[in-house]
This record gives structure tokens, sequence and C-alpha cells, in this order.
């Protein structure tokens, strides 16, 4: 894999696997988690999944876990990057 997942990318995803709607800007807060926004770890877990079949390897084992967006983006992009 050679793909660093954004932000936007992000909140394209929690629409399409969780069906919650995030605006682009507020996910990108430091402060912002995943239960401000109603997105829980099944919803995370979706995400992952879609992530795998996209790309044919396996997310970091706990990325569902994530309690911010940003934790959540550190995991995918460490397992791009490291093709884990």
């Amino acid at each position: 894999m050679n793909h660093h997942l954004t932000h936007e990318e992000l909140v394209a995803l929690i629409k399409s696997r969780a069906g919650i709607t995030i605006a682009p800007g507020a996910i990108e807060h430091p402060d912002a988690t995943f239960d401000d926004f109603g997105v829980d770890s099944l919803g995370l877990l979706g995400i992952v999944g879609e992530l795998e079949n996209r790309y044919q390897a396996q997310i970091a084992p706990g990325a569902e876990m994530a309690k911010t967006p940003q934790q959540f983006l550190d995991a995918v992009n460490a397992s791009v990057k490291t093709g884990a």
C-alpha cells in the first residue's frame, strides 16, 4: 500500500460505513473525539474492513478502538507505511 488516508477520506468513510455526516473541518480539530460525532467502535470496525478490502492488507489491530480521528489516522497510516 502506498496511500496516506486523509481527514477528508475519513469523513467520507464515516458517512458511507457508519451513516454519520461530519464536516471535514470539525474532524480535524485536535480535541475532537469519535464520541463527539456519534461514531462508535462498530462504525470504525466497518471503516477498517472497508480499508482492508480496498488495499488488500491488514490495518493495525486496535484501530477500531481509537478515541480520536487523529489516533485512527495515525494507526491506519502507520499500517499503510509499514505494510502491516
